[in-house]
């Protein structure tokens, strides 16, 4: 069996799986559970006062019959009493010594309520802090959370603070609600930072109820921008995690977060250089015994590959990551459709037809006599003809989307064709040292 222990800045823990602050670490006994069942370690709920929450505080997107899509959260930091929060922490830590155990922190931007807050934190024996510098609603009105996160300079200078005074690896948790990651990340680093953990929720609004125009979730009929995470973030995740990993005025390690649900998720995010990931909605959607997967596929893939140890593999992707200027312009693909897969839906030809680049023809079948653009399209879904498609190869741009609405696996791939020319990259091109292979003519001209 893979071994997957790793250590974050210091931080050992046995496997990369971490519950991230949230609803999941609020106190000892979910905790507790969720260690007994397999997690390598937790970011406790952020810590700070005093916090009052609203009675309706999540909303959620569904996607077709996957529930909870998208999540998103108004609820605020951890209601209950520091005091209270510090004494669990330290019992957690004392009953479990071989996991580890972060504390959130969140308080207002002063030196020495920062520095106070992290001495009695320590003094808890946890292995780690965590730096809230995320949350975009509630708090950031208060000038916390995302208030600072967006601003290098008061990153900076509280990571500072903090630094001064803290003896265990500090990690910043980073917003997502800026227009370059990489800006904040590299002033965390300037201030002393051991690790970043990136992304906090997402500024979202999730939906309105047309019947009474209240937002979702409302409160009394009125509703706020909140955090949105779940799997349709971890998209935005990746991205921003590369970004960071891959910034040489960073060189810091990742614990990375947003939308994991999976092994194959959490490997994702290790091979764009995370060292641990952190799960929160999945947790709150399926459970603590979601673990047992991860643990079971991530290790049973990395022995079928033949990796011992994540460090072997970790970070493998971020090469495959570059600007657009240098992509191969001369690379060049076009789709295959399986006619004996094909169940005649129709509904490639429809995105290509209106939505792409016109490069599937409609055929009458057995005759696959070409159709012209007036040809009937409700034929196309239960009509007297059976219809067959094809791709018109010269129009074929390789765009994906006739793969990506085809509903049967497999029936249509995306296949490598030879130009004869070398590889070149716009930058070469524009420069004049790069030749460009023969391209598709598509878009017909009106006459």
């Amino acid at each position: 069996m893979a071994d997957l222990s790793v250590d974050l800045a210091g931080i050992d823990t046995p496997n990369p799986f971490w519950l991230a602050s949230g609803p999941p670490t609020n106190t000892y006994g979910q905790v507790a559970r969720a260690f007994d069942l397999g997690w390598g370690g937790a970011v406790w709920k952020t810590v700070g006062e005093p916090i009052i929450n609203t009675y309706s505080r999540y909303g959620g997107v569904n996607l077709g019959t996957q529930r909870m899509m998208g999540f998103n959260n108004i609820e605020l930091i951890s209601d209950r009493p520091i005091a209270d929060n510090l004494r669990e922490i330290a019992l957690l830590k004392k009953r479990y010594p071989r996991h580890a155990v972060i504390v959130s922190l969140m308080v207002e931007s002063r030196r020495e309520v920062w520095q106070d807050v992290v001495r009695r934190t320590e003094d808890t024996g946890c292995d780690g802090i965590e730096l809230n510098f995320g949350c975009p609603h509630g708090m950031s009105e208060r000038g916390m959370g995302s208030a600072v996160g967006q601003v290098p300079d008061y990153a900076c200078q509280i990571v500072e603070w903090v630094k001064e005074v803290a003896t265990r690896p500090v990690i910043v948790k980073l917003t997502p609600n800026v227009t370059d990651v990489t800006y904040i990340a590299r002033a965390a680093r300037s201030g002393g930072a051991d690790a970043l953990s990136l992304i906090n929720t997402i500024n979202s609004i999730m939906a309105v109820d047309l019947d009474t125009f209240f937002p979702h979730p409302h409160v009394a009929g009125k509703g706020s921008h909140g955090g949105y995470c779940g799997p349709a973030v971890k998209p935005i995740a990746l991205n921003m995690v590369s970004a960071v990993a891959a910034d040489p005025r960073v060189r810091l390690p990742v614990s990375g977060i947003g939308g994991i649900q999976s092994w194959r998720d959490a490997a994702e995010f290790i091979a764009l250089g995370a060292t641990t990931v952190q799960v929160c909605t999945a947790v709150m959607h399926y459970g603590f015994r979601l673990v047992e997967d991860l643990i079971d596929g991530l290790s049973n893939w990395m022995d079928e590959k033949g990796y011992a140890r994540l460090e072997d593999w970790r970070g493998r992707a971020l090469p495959g990551i570059t600007s657009w200027e240098n992509l191969d312009l001369n690379y060049r693909t076009i789709a295959v459709i399986d006619q004996a897969k094909c169940i005649h839906c129709g509904l490639c030809y429809v995105a290509c037809e209106d939505g792409a680049h016109q490069a599937i023809a409609l055929l009458r079948d057995p005759e696959r006599t070409a159709l012209g653009a007036d040809a009937p399209s409700d034929r196309v879904n239960g009509g007297a003809w059976r219809w067959h498609v094809q791709v018109i190869e010269q129009a074929c741009v390789g765009c994906n989307l006739c793969s990506l609405v085809c509903p049967v696996a497999g029936c249509i791939t995306m296949q490598e064709v030879p130009t004869g020319q070398p590889p070149v990259s716009w930058k070469e091109y524009a420069a004049g040292t790069g030749r460009l292979a023969v391209r598709p003519e598509h878009y017909v001209p009106v006459a």
